[in-house]
């Protein structure tokens, strides 16, 4: 897919998926988000860019661990999902936050931090490599960057979903979704951005569905194919509802299912001068 339409399916799936994301994902994505937070060892007075922020699961925390002296900077592809991330701030009286609208391989003139987050948002960028070497510049040096990815394909319950809305609508999906997900693949274009002592955890983490309509929701409407399937008549719809449902059918667990997911973090540093 071109770049520039690349990022405009991008732009306007979260918009949409924007008004459900926490609603399906907090939840299953907090073990992740949790690694991230633990492994960069915030500490008060840190300036933070926390980048493709979503609705902020981690924004809040790391402006919460770097209070009262250091700040934030969110920024996401999305108008809708950095709204929401400031209502969120806003409304729990959160730290010292900065939002802007910002695409990841191009930030702009942001200033400079101690620390450099992007949870989960890499697998979406036509070009994970200049996103991340976005990443190294804005660092100050010795500065610490942390980015996560979901990980392997086969490892991640859930992967049907996207071969299944690109068989029913012309394919607005992520074409390399699950290519840092490999091993060492985050960790070397890290290095080669720059990068060093260059670390690479895998962490496995099951995804709870109550019922199918959490399942669902989670995955047509709340994630990465909410623009895609938005496109879906009735019968696409209900058709691949069955099929996405069926692909999760060996990990039902009760009313509901227990899905395995992995997701891959690697932590590395700036040099020093």
């Amino acid at each position: 897919m071109e770049a520039k339409l690349q990022r405009w399916v991008q732009r306007q799936g979260w918009d949409r998926a924007s008004v459900c994301y926490e609603q399906y994902w907090q939840r299953q994505l907090q073990p992740a988000v949790d690694l991230v937070l633990d492994t960069a060892d915030l500490r008060p007075g840190e300036h933070v860019i926390d980048v493709a922020c979503g609705t902020g699961m981690v924004t809040l925390a790391a402006a919460t661990s770097v209070a009262p002296n250091g700040r934030v900077l969110a920024v996401d592809l999305s108008p809708k999902m950095v709204v929401d991330v400031e209502r969120r701030a806003t409304a729990g009286g959160t730290g010292d936050i900065e939002f802007a609208c910002r695409d990841a391989e191009d930030l702009g003139d942001v200033g400079s931090f101690d620390v450099a987050l992007c949870s989960l948002g890499l697998m979406y960028v036509p070009d994970p490599f200049v996103a991340v070497s976005e990443l190294h510049r804005v660092l100050r040096p010795g500065g610490r960057a942390v980015v996560s990815v979901w990980g392997e394909r086969r490892n991640c319950g859930w992967a049907q979903l996207f071969p299944i809305v690109a068989a029913r609508v012309s394919s607005d999906v992520c074409p390399m979704f699950f290519a840092l997900g490999t091993p060492g693949a985050l960790a070397a274009t890290m290095a080669r951005a720059g990068f060093v002592d260059v670390d690479e955890t895998r962490l496995d983490s099951d995804l709870h569905y109550a019922d199918d309509d959490e399942a669902l929701g989670a995955a047509f409407a709340g994630g990465p194919v909410a623009l895609a399937s938005s496109r879906f008549d009735d019968d696409a719809r209900r058709s691949a509802d069955a099929e996405y449902l069926e692909s999760l059918a060996p990990f039902a667990d009760g009313a509901g299912y227990r899905v395995p997911g992995e997701f891959v973090v690697v932590s590395a540093r700036r040099t020093d001068p």
